[in-house]
């Protein structure tokens, strides 16, 4: 089985039991959750470069033009974050869910419009399919599934970026956390200042997550 696909299943399975994961952090603010995520995983990916000796290979590979691209796949990916954080937090969990069943339609579009993609005859039957399910599930939801579309339109279009960026994987989400490390760091220390924190401040259990 080619290896992309493997990952990819992973990846989706991981995310299928995230919204378990928060579920015990639903009395934190997501905003916070969402600054801690990109906190802790900064500091998780400088131990990963420090381990494999690659900072010196991320240093060589910064210059102008890379640090825009990623500057825009950062912001794309922190509010995906944050609207997904928000979205099983608050008890939308099925619209989250949508926003992801939507996400791969939402692909196929921006890599036609964008990547000059076409589809084979036979491909148009399980995107019709997708598309057919999407439309039944948002007329069942009685309301505009803002959160699902958030998800679904910053995720593809994060994944646009990440398909013409010139990083790998490792050094892409590196430089990505990096340059929301600021403004992360910066609310978690007002939050801290204000009393509001919730890390340290509510249980051992919440502080650990």
């Amino acid at each position: 089985m080619n290896k992309g696909v493997i990952y990819a299943a992973s990846a989706y399975a991981m995310w299928g039991m995230l919204p378990l994961y928060l579920h015990l952090l639903q009395n934190t603010p997501a905003l916070q959750i969402t600054a801690h995520r990109v906190v802790w995983s900064f500091l998780f990916l400088i131990v990963v470069l420090f381990f494999r000796h690659e900072f010196r290979g991320l240093r060589a590979s910064l210059n102008r033009r890379t640090v825009l691209i990623y500057l825009g796949a950062a912001t794309l990916l922190a509010i995906n974050w944050l609207v997904y954080v928000y979205g099983v937090t608050s008890g939308f969990v099925v619209e989250t869910s949508l926003g992801y069943f939507i996400n791969p339609l939402v692909n196929v579009v921006l890599g036609m419009v964008f990547l000059r993609e076409r589809l084979r005859p036979a491909q148009w039957i399980p995107v019709g399919l997708a598309a057919t399910g999407v439309i039944y599930l948002t007329i069942s939801h009685g309301s505009l599934p803002w959160i699902a579309l958030m998800l679904a339109i910053t995720f593809g279009s994060y994944g646009l970026i990440k398909k013409v960026a010139p990083l790998g994987s490792l050094y892409g989400l590196s430089l990505e956390t990096a340059l929301l490390l600021v403004p992360a760091t910066v609310y978690l220390l007002v939050t801290e200042a204000a009393g509001t924190g919730a890390f340290g401040h509510i249980n051992l259990l919440t502080s650990v997550l």
